[in-house]
């Protein structure tokens, strides 16, 4: 069976495929972008991505940079797997002496 074909707006894409957006390009997507026509005659960008069933392209711009960089934002709350924690800590709080 041949996978479905989708173009994405970035401005429709589920939390879904832009975690595969992330795990698929961890270190950016600028080198996989494809560029095409649509039917308007339009020059558009997008990058590919693919589930088991759907083959998508997400249209890109300044704007995907920026969902993409609000969401990483949000997934990263401190409590990762590394064990490190994110604190809190004012300037008072912390002795600079070479003691």
């Amino acid at each position: 069976m041949e996978k479905k074909r989708v173009i994405v707006d970035y401005k429709n894409i589920t939390e879904d495929l832009l975690k595969l957006l992330t795990d698929t390009y961890p270190y950016g997507y600028e080198d996989f972008v494809v560029r095409f026509k649509n039917a308007k005659g339009e020059n558009v960008q997008s990058i590919p991505l693919e589930t088991d069933d759907t083959k998508y392209l997400v249209k890109v711009g300044i704007e995907l940079d920026k969902v993409v960089e609000a969401f990483l934002d949000d997934d990263d709350d401190g409590d990762d797997d590394s064990g490190e924690k994110d604190l809190d800590v004012s300037d008072s709080e912390v002795d600079d002496s070479d003691d």
